[in-house]
């Protein structure tokens, strides 16, 4: 069974902001206080800017999506998040910006590779972001992150 998500996590203002006049901008509740902006394939054609510089370690952000990411976080704080599974194995990715500025990573988690103790890096973002663990498994489970397979199917209504 597979696992995929790629996305900007933030309150829904912030959100708002960031996805601004984007026609393929979804934005859908987490938790009380935070929602995600899943970045599907027909956001990322949309909003991709051409020659404008890349995220490092993420493979769905688009180009120019760091630019937006640091604008809007004038708001508050956003992340960027990415992961892939398959199988139990797979890769992890986040970085949060805020004030404008990036405050956390790029963070990488590879596949193969052990969690740190202090975390996966989309559970340590999340944590900047205020989801507390508590009896959850990680601030991933909290955040309801796996209510859905791939990022897709954030955007289907549920019945």
């Amino acid at each position: 069974m597979g696992y995929q998500l790629q996305g900007a996590i933030a309150a829904e203002p912030v959100l708002r902001e960031l996805a601004g006049t984007a026609e393929y901008a979804r934005i859908v509740p987490l938790t009380r206080h935070l929602c995600l902006l899943p970045m599907t394939d027909a956001l990322f054609d949309e909003i991709t800017v051409a020659g404008a510089a890349e995220l490092d370690v993420f493979w769905k952000a688009p180009a120019g999506f760091g630019r937006a990411l640091a604008a809007c976080s004038a708001g508050g704080p956003v992340a960027y998040v990415e992961a892939d599974y398959f199988g139990g194995s797979g890769t992890q990715a986040a970085q949060l910006w805020d004030g404008g500025q990036v405050v956390l990573g790029p963070l990488h988690l590879a596949e193969g590779k052990p969690i740190p103790a202090e975390g996966s890096p989309i559970s340590r973002a999340l944590r900047w972001l205020g989801v507390v663990k508590g009896e959850h498994f990680d601030e991933f489970d909290a955040a309801g992150l796996g209510r859905h397979r791939e990022t897709a199917g954030w955007l289907r209504p549920t019945s």
